[in-house]
Parts: C-alpha cells; structure tokens; sequence
C-alpha cells in the first residue's frame, strides 16, 4: 500500500512509482490512496479522479493490483507503516522494504513521492511509461469535459496555445523572489513567508539573476511575442489565483486579447461536478494543456514536467519553457535595443527550451520529463509512439509534433550564433544547452514540511 502526497500532479508520479516498486518487491499492490489531508484538501478518492478498472486490468500482466487490503479471518489487517527514503534505488527496497514485508506480509509507504530512483534499469523505467502514459487515465466524467473544452477551443480557432501559469502568492512568498511590487509586495508576501520558520534569508536579485523564479505574467507575454506569436492567437490559462489579480494579468492581455479559462468557456452547471475538488479541476486543466497546439508555462513544477515528458512521449508536440537565467536580464534591458534584436535574442535563448526531438540528452532531468529510454526514434527523428488520446487530441489539426502551419518558426541556433558571452556560459563552450530539471527539482523539493510541498507540489 501507498499513500500519495502533494497535489493532482505529484501524486500522479507516486502512483507511477508505487506500480514499479510493487515490481522490484514482486508483490500485490493496493489501489492507492490519495492525499486528502495536505494543502489542496480535496477528499476524491483514485476512482473518483482514475479509471481505477482499466488502471488494473491494462497492468494485469506486469503487476496485480487489488481495489482493497484482504482481511484475515474476517478482520481487517492493519499494514506495517514506514516510509522509504527519497530517491530509493532498486537495492534500498529490497534491503529496507523487503524484509519488512515478508515478515509483516503487508506494508503502507507513507507520504510517497519521489521515493523512487530517477535512473533504474530499462524494463522498470518503460514499466514507468507504460503507467503514466496508458494506464493511468481519467474517469470517463472527467475526460469527456475535458474534451469539450478542447473543442470549445478549437472552435474558436483552430490552433491554441496552453499556458499553466504558476503565480499564487504562497508560491512567490515561499520563491523569496521581488517582481517590483515595492514596499506593498515586500510587506504581503514577507507576511506569508514567515509562516515557513525555517526558511532562510532570500535573496530575490539572485533568485531572478539563477532563473529559479516564475517569469510574471507578461514577461510570458513578452516572450511569446518575440518568438513570433502574433496577438490574435487563443491562449489556455491553467492557473490558481494570480497574485495581484486581474492587473497582473492585464499586461498578457494587452499583447494577446484572446485568453481562456475553463471558467469562461464553460458553464457553472457544467463545473458543478468539478468546482469543489482541486484535482478534478486541475485534471481539466491538464487534459487541455494536454490537448494544445503548444503548451507554454511559467515555471519548473510537477504539471509542467509530467507534460513535457508526456508531450515528448507522444510525438514531441512543441513545449515552450522559459529560459528564464537567459531571459530575465534580457527582458530587464529589452527597452535598450531594437524590438527585431530583442526578439533574435530571446529566440536564441530559447534554443533547447522549445521541446524538439532530441533537446535533452538521455538520462538528463527527472525521468517524467525526459522518458527517453521509451522514446523509440525514427532515422527522420519522428518518433514512433502513438496512442489512441494522442491520435484523438494532439492530431486533430493534421500537424505533425504539435506544430500547425501558422506556428511560428524558432530557429535552431548554433551555440555560436547564440552568442554566449557570460562567463559561466563561455565555461560550457562547445556542449548543447539543456535543462536540468533534476538539480532544481531537488532545491525545491528536499524540505519535508507538508504544506510547503503541497504548494510546490503542482
């Protein structure tokens, strides 16, 4: 048995691992249970949020799953609870969970996520893909809403762009990042921040100069721009509450006037189903993004990584994170240089950040988001794996990778023509610039303060 920990997204990458580890174990393993205590507070159970009969059956002949613990003589068994360390390899369960299983035949993993090694062998790593690619999909309720908000979408125009757009004050709070805000921005979020005793002294200028803070809403904008989105495009926003509201969000309007929410193009009485549950309405939100022409986001957290690596999986579908150690002096200073040298700039910047074939090196970044040992490839660098969702969403413009024929072209610069001239670039002279997610994801992720991870978490 295991239970999950964190938001929709999070838990989503523990019940991934959990079928994995009941493999190394070679034991049964108990439908999950999901977080219902923590930050997001949403009492779903797996079945109201999964299709908890095909999660079963599609993984009948790699692992057995069973809905409930067997009782013994007609009593409910009581699991030995414990918890695994983070990152826990192959070796770690069979020394440290196996034993205890045998010798109590049953066990509860507490608070599981990330307790599973990123880099296992290669019939446990696609045993991965297998789950969080074809058996783990919505409940039928939650997918047909879902896609009737894509062809709400779609019928507005034919290509859109998803942005999950994380800006909520407890995630700025927590960052120690400054977005200009003065005394008023200091004093609220500096509130919010002392609810977390042992977080250190933040340095926001360095913070913003490392790229380790969420670019603002029209910074977003900004970049999207200057990769050539003209302001006529529909934009998708996935996002909690926004920090400074509706006037943080006025200056992405001003350059695309055309954003979406599930709210606006969608009822009440269509949401009602919904509305009370944090993790179906975040399900909504990554069906959509999911479903996009281009999936954009703001930030490094578990959505933005489990649909980057999704995207990759099915046919690497154009996935545009932010460079944001390049772009954040960049935009600082945009007002200094010609609007045509900005936009080659950010262009430039944001080669390796694009979602191209081959844009992180195999075994780089958390597995969820660079499956590369499931990705077979082509000789034209296509990928070959497809999926009935995939064909159902991600195709429906006729456009191979995610990409319509109105998208705008980014270039594929050399290093050279990107210009590296900062110190710490020129020492990485000559190798590909790639991401690594994992390095940030464990900055972010090592405290184990329950409500801090949960904002984290999604």
């Amino acid at each position: 048995m295991i239970v999950t920990s964190g938001g929709l997204n999070q838990q989503r990458t523990g019940i991934v691992d959990a079928v994995v580890a009941a493999r190394i174990l070679n034991a049964t393993l108990i439908v999950p249970k999901l977080d219902q205590t923590s930050f997001w507070k949403d009492a779903s159970n797996f079945s109201e949020i999964f299709d908890v009969d095909w999660f079963i059956s599609n993984l009948s002949k790699d692992v057995k799953i069973v809905k409930e613990l067997p009782e013994i003589g007609g009593k409910p068994r009581t699991p030995h609870r414990m918890r695994v360390p983070r990152k826990c390899t192959q070796r770690c369960y069979l020394n440290r969970v196996l034993p205890a299983l045998l010798k109590k035949h049953a066990v509860r993993l507490t608070k599981f996520d990330y307790r599973l090694a990123n880099r296992l062998d290669t019939d446990l790593q696609k045993l991965r893909c297998r789950v969080n690619y074809h058996a783990l999909r919505f409940t039928g309720l939650i997918e047909e809403m879902g896609e009737k908000l894509i062809q709400r979408m779609r019928g507005r125009s034919k290509y859109f762009i998803a942005l999950h757009l994380r800006f909520e004050p407890d995630m700025l709070a927590f960052s120690g990042c400054y977005y200009g805000g003065g005394e008023r921005e200091r004093k609220e979020l500096g509130a919010i921040r002392k609810r977390w005793k042992t977080l250190h002294v933040s340095n926001p200028d360095k913070g913003r100069r490392q790229g380790r803070c969420p670019l603002t809403p029209e910074e977003v904008g900004v970049m999207l721009r200057a990769l050539g989105y003209r302001n006529d495009v529909h934009i998708y926003v996935a996002s909690g509450e926004i920090y400074g509201g509706a006037s943080t969000l006025a200056p992405l309007k001003a350059l695309f006037p055309n954003l979406h929410t599930k709210e606006t193009i969608s009822s009440k009485e269509e949401l009602a189903p919904f509305s009370k549950y944090s993790s179906r309405m975040a399900a909504l939100d990554f069906i959509v993004c999911d479903g996009s022409d281009a999936f954009v986001t703001n930030n490094n957290g578990n959505m933005a990584k489990i649909l980057a690596g999704r995207r990759r999986y099915f046919g690497h579908k154009r996935t545009i994170r932010p460079n944001a150690k390049r772009l954040y002096p960049l935009i600082l200073n945009r007002r200094n240089m010609s609007w045509d040298a900005f936009s080659s700039k950010v262009r430039m910047f944001q080669k390796g950040f694009m979602g191209e074939p081959r844009e992180l090196r195999p075994g780089r970044g958390e597995f969820h988001e660079n499956p590369s040992t499931c990705i077979c490839e082509k000789t034209d660098g296509k990928t070959a794996a497809k999926s009935n969702s995939q064909i159902e969403r991600g195709s429906s413009n006729g456009a191979e990778r995610g990409i319509a024929i109105s998208e705008p072209a980014v270039p594929n610069y050399t290093d050279e023509e990107a210009g590296r001239s900062e110190a710490e670039e020129d020492a990485s002279a000559g190798r590909e610039e790639t991401f690594d997610a994992e390095a940030d994801d464990d900055a972010l992720l090592r405290p184990e303060d329950p409500e801090l991870e949960g904002i984290l978490s999604d």
